[in-house]
């Protein structure tokens, strides 16, 4: 955020490593610099792009150093540093790293060299890596951490001028996850039928919103939670509208379960939400969600529901009983699970 509002005050660093498995966010910052260094006209002729699986870097520093045909400035973007890694890829020619370091220890006024490098980690040791977050402006484009969303939304909410109320948030990471390309990609949506300052309803939201597996689970568990069995098949006939296959939603089921479970066990030992997340391999806010969850059921109830998910999926796998059937059934008998404990309790 704070690399983007430089950049719309047109404050440019000469270099930029954009780095990590964000795309969203590499494409968002490589074209915010664009239209902002450059008007139209200029970036017909003075934007190079360069693969460095196949060219060396030296021919990239070489096209940095050069002085512009037209206009003041110029942009280079250079893609897949394969030198940075811990175990660079093997490439047919050898990438003369010094030729970049030197270049930026003094690199050229008149240039903005953008290195992108779409890789979970960079090999920090470098000197490389070193020069550049010293020299220039290192982006970590990590995904995106659900308490990061609030301002992504508002972010997205403005540059398309609609209005998202706070309250509807929530209901936004929930359905969408923490996916910025998909968020874009549905607040675009919403922006074309809401009309300039228009403001987003939560009926619009949800009738609009392409809802996640991560979400269409939850709802189930929601459903099994309030023991609304009429609801959970309505949500699975959707589902399956959406060519979801039974088999899928059984493991998604039984995931979201497991994380509910793990989340009570933990949290009888003491552990804090932040605490959790080393030993449940799952986004902060399925954490979240999980600990407002397993509330609402016993220890024993959450074991009996796992059997019941892992044998229907055994069923499902033998052929013994037909899938969706299955399914159907596997939803009226955790559901059954819910209420013959409140019966005994």
């Amino acid at each position: 955020m704070d690399v983007l509002k430089k950049i719309n005050k047109k404050q440019f660093s000469s270099v930029y490593l954009l780095y990590g498995t964000e795309s969203y966010m590499i494409q968002d910052i490589k074209q915010k610099i664009l239209a902002n260094a450059l008007n139209e006209e200029d970036q017909d002729v003075n934007v190079s792009s360069y693969d460095l699986e196949e060219t060396p870097i030296e021919d990239v520093v070489t096209d940095a150093e050069t002085y512009p045909f037209f206009g003041e400035r110029k942009i280079i973007i250079a893609d897949k540093p394969v030198f940075m890694k811990a175990k660079p890829d093997k490439l047919p020619f050898d990438h003369n790293v010094d030729a970049l370091q030197s270049y930026l220890s003094n690199p050229a006024d008149y240039s903005i060299l953008i290195l992108t490098a779409p890789y979970e980690k960079l090999d920090e040791r470098k000197k490389v890596i070193k020069l550049l977050k010293k020299q220039g402006e290192a982006v970590a484009c990590e995904p995106v951490k659900e308490w990061n969303l609030d301002e992504w939304i508002q972010t997205l909410a403005d540059q398309l001028h609609i209005h998202v109320p706070k309250e509807l948030h929530e209901l936004f990471i929930r359905e969408i996850g923490t996916n910025l390309m998909v968020l874009q990609s549905e607040m675009e949506k919403l922006a074309l039928n809401l009309g300039e300052n228009g403001v987003v309803t939560k009926e619009l939201a949800e009738e609009m919103l392409s809802h996640s597996a991560e979400a269409s689970g939850l709802k189930l568990v929601d459903a099994v939670m309030e023991r609304n069995l009429s609801r959970a098949i309505h949500l699975y006939k959707d589902l399956l509208r959406t060519n979801e296959d039974p088999i899928a939603l059984t493991a998604l089921l039984a995931s979201q379960f497991r994380i509910i479970y793990q989340a009570k066990i933990l949290k009888q030992k003491g552990y804090a939400p932040n605490q959790m997340r080393q030993y449940i391999q799952a986004h902060p806010y399925v954490i979240k969600m999980a600990m407002k969850r397993e509330q609402y059921f016993t220890q024993i109830e959450l074991e009996q529901i796992m059997n019941q998910l892992t044998e229907t999926d055994q069923h499902i796998k033998q052929g013994r009983v037909e899938k969706n059937l299955a399914f159907e059934l596997l939803l009226y008998q955790l559901i059954n699970i819910k209420q013959a404990s409140e019966r005994i309790g």
